[in-house]
């Protein structure tokens, strides 16, 4: 297996610190707009190569693999670039991994009511493509969309008969302080990504069961619920965002409702309000002092990056999928499945925060049960595609148990 990965920020650096200790590829090619930030993670491994990349030219991404002779492109840059990624990696043979699907597009007349271009759109309008040419685009294989959808194919496959709802639930206690210890406002994840799914108007899936149903959208931060978090986390207010899951769960997976709320809290809602009613969410280019700028690029560029928050970050952040329905015996069940990770333990084995490490590691896994061929297929699959309990069990190998409690 001769892996290229895309992006060396904080997701891309935390992967090649997970792999770097397994041993199933040959080598990765880790590629980056910056060469410099490549040539910096790369140094993580004799196995590992650096190389420039503009991620906005299939061409390229395609140039790059023939000359490598890559056989998997690990997308993990902002999904703004998904598509030239994506296709690149198709004309040069390659199968495709990323951990965030082709971005939507609201409904002109009813964003709130209706969907527009759902996420994924792009990549599933040409699954047969990758299909009839026997490559694989595994999509949305972090931690959410990823293990969160590993969490419904076991849910599915070993807990319930009938599946109500398939509920992400998102949370952490995270705190980032600046050199005197006040706290400070600083998000754990792209803020250009955050941005993207905060603002859009949240997709939910309302179906009979059996497959039969469709999508519609709700304003930003509709239906808050406050959800009780494992291990110490605890109680955090959860509000409905735009995610993957709810598009790849109901394709695999028969439930009557599919939601993903995330833990944000007022500060960080307040704050995406303000940027949205000054128009600094905005990816439109706008001239400043004779440059061309989005003012979403400059909002990510002002704020600390999130691949070097880890020394000044404590707490834990969680992951995890709850459902609701009925069990394999036929009583009323519901289950909380979920992924711990604590930053102190994260920066202190891998050197790498908690939210990038635990996004990270879910790819590693799938890679590594794709180089066995325990998974595998062909086309456009989600996660829930494949048997769970390998999955799952790697996970746990790889130092980094999941978990599971009756709610």
């Amino acid at each position: 297996m001769r892996i290229l990965l895309v992006g060396a920020g904080g997701v891309g650096s935390a992967f090649v610190a997970i792999a770097a200790r397994r041993d199933f590829f040959e080598t990765i090619v880790v590629a980056d707009y910056s060469l410099e930030r490549a040539e910096k993670a790369a140094a993580a491994d004799s196995r590992y190569a650096a190389a420039q990349l503009d991620a906005s030219s299939a061409d390229a991404v395609a140039a790059l693999c023939r000359e490598h002779r890559i056989t998997h492109v690990m997308n993990a840059v902002d999904p703004v670039f998904n598509m030239p990624i994506f296709d690149g990696a198709f004309a040069a043979g390659a199968d495709y991994l990323d951990m965030a699907m082709s971005l939507s597009k609201p409904h002109p007349e009813a964003p709130y009511e209706k969907t527009g271009v759902k996420l994924g759109d792009e990549q599933f309008a040409v699954a047969s493509d990758w299909e009839a040419a026997g490559r694989l685009a595994l999509v949305g294989i972090g931690v959410e969309p990823g293990l969160s959808d590993v969490f419904a194919r076991y849910a599915a496959d070993h807990l319930f008969s009938e599946i109500d709802e398939l509920g992400t639930r998102d949370g952490a206690n995270l705190v980032v302080t600046d050199d005197d210890g006040n706290e400070i406002f600083a998000p754990s994840f792209s803020m250009w990504t955050t941005i993207e799914e905060c603002l859009n108007p949240p997709v939910i899936w309302a179906g009979d069961g059996t497959g039969a149903g469709d999508w519609h959208t709700t304003p930003p931060f509709s239906e808050p619920e406050v959800f009780d978090f494992p291990e110490g986390i605890g109680p955090v207010e959860c509000v409905n965002v735009e995610h993957e899951e709810v598009l790849l769960m109901p394709r695999w997976v028969d439930c009557k409702r599919a939601t993903f709320k995330y833990g944000l809290g007022d500060e960080f809602i307040n704050i995406l309000k303000v940027l949205h009613t000054l128009g600094l969410d905005s990816t439109e280019k706008v001239r400043v002092k004779g440059v061309d700028v989005s003012p979403r690029d400059v909002v990510a560029a002002v704020l600390p990056d999130p691949a070097t928050v880890g020394p000044r970050m404590k707490g834990k952040t969680c992951a995890g999928l709850w459902v609701t329905g009925k069990g394999k015996d036929g009583a009323d069940r519901s289950t909380y499945l979920y992924h711990v990770v604590d930053n102190e333990w994260t920066m202190q084995e891998y050197g790498h925060q908690c939210v990038v490490w635990q996004t990270a590691i879910n790819p590693v896994v799938a890679l590594e049960l794709l180089s066995r061929g325990t998974w595998s297929g062909a086309g456009v699959l989600g996660p829930e595609a494949f048997d769970a309990v390998p999955f799952l069990e790697l996970l746990t190998e790889y130092g980094s148990p999941w978990g599971m409690k009756e709610l």
